[in-house]
């Protein structure tokens, strides 16, 4: 199912149909039935959820009568098998509309989707771009945006585009992480950034039509919406408002630069470089007493975004765990004391 994609447009909602093929959703349910191929297995929930009522059956039966295999994909357990009634009106595929579309497709939660990631399905629905400095428009700009971008999930080390590169679009950060760096003459790779979610990525290439000032390579399992230049400029030349959350969002990336050159150099100490970096992870809204986070950086990658050397790293990272502000579960690092984090760090 490599580079195979299936492009279901909200104009379906609208009366204005795309042809769907069954043939290519039946070889979809074969792949993620048989191999658990993540990139069928998304092509299936974007069918069954979509607004097409031929794509949205053939998706829901297929992914009905492949429930039983939903375990394959990395992330939460699958469901079991979906059985048909009488009671239920479920069809020969083990499907009804009441448990499949009811309240909002609630048993999403208790299927696994590809790499276990919280999917955002579409721009209108997304929660995160009330905190997204580019992407928070007025309803009528954001359903323009909607139609503009194209949803990819991605796997770890995948590469979005390259320093010297010219830019093909933006990609908005829908889930995930995403690391930026520059590389030196001598071939040294040094992380600037982590980005996370609700973040845009190449938006300042893009609109200035120049070079890639850095990499952009997903650090974890990404979902990512991508917008080509070409539309991306039409859309800001029409909606004035789209201008001035463009410019606020590059305003805000040039604050968060500088804010980073500011703390490391003037920061006190290498622990509170450490403690105010794995701050920065934190998800945004996320105000739990314990918050788990996974970076996907070694440590090695980690010492040069605080200016200190991977020992260093990895006696700091010892040290806090003793106090008891982090402990690690696995490749999961939880932050069992977030206020004290927040006072070495400040």
């Amino acid at each position: 199912m490599q580079g195979a994609r299936l492009e279901i447009s909200v104009a379906d909602h609208d009366g204005c149909k795309n042809a769907i093929d069954p043939l290519f959703l039946f070889a979809c349910g074969v792949s993620w039935r048989n191999s658990a191929d993540t990139e069928a297995g998304w092509e299936l929930i974007r069918a069954a959820k979509s607004f097409g009522s031929q794509a949205r059956t053939i998706g829901r039966a297929l992914l009905a009568y492949s429930q039983e295999d939903l375990t394959g994909l990395e992330g939460q357990s699958g469901a079991g098998p979906v059985h048909g009634s009488a009671e239920t009106g479920s069809n020969a595929w083990g499907w009804s509309p009441e448990s499949w579309w009811g309240g909002g497709f609630r048993q999403e939660a208790a299927m696994n989707t590809p790499y276990g990631l919280e999917i955002v399905e579409n721009c209108l629905s997304c929660n995160l771009r009330k905190d997204c400095a580019f992407c928070n428009f007025s309803p009528e700009v954001l359903k323009h945006f909607n139609s503009l971008g194209r949803i990819s999930i991605l796997p770890g080390g995948a590469v979005l585009f390259v320093e010297g590169q010219m830019p093909r679009g933006i990609f908005v950060l829908c889930a995930g992480k995403v690391k930026l760096s520059t590389t030196s003459k001598e071939g040294k790779v040094l992380i600037l950034k982590i980005a996370v979610a609700g973040e845009v990525l190449g938006l300042s290439a893009v609109i200035a039509g120049t070079a890639c000032e850095l990499t952009a390579e997903t650090a974890l399992p990404c979902q990512v919406n991508f917008v080509e230049r070409e539309a991306l400029l039409r859309f800001i030349a029409r909606h004035g408002e789209a201008g001035l959350h463009s410019a606020q969002a590059l305003s805000k990336e040039f604050q968060s630069v500088y804010q980073d050159v500011h703390d490391l150099v003037m920061a006190r100490s290498s622990a509170g470089k450490l403690a105010k970096l794995l701050l920065s992870w934190i998800p945004i809204r996320e105000n739990g007493k314990e918050v788990r986070i996974c970076s996907g950086l070694t440590h090695e990658e980690m010492a040069p975004m605080i200016g200190s050397s991977r020992e260093t790293v990895t006696r700091l990272l010892s040290d806090l765990k003793k106090k008891q502000f982090i402990r690690l579960e696995g490749s999961m690092l939880v932050i069992r004391n977030r206020t004290a984090l927040e006072a070495l760090a400040s």
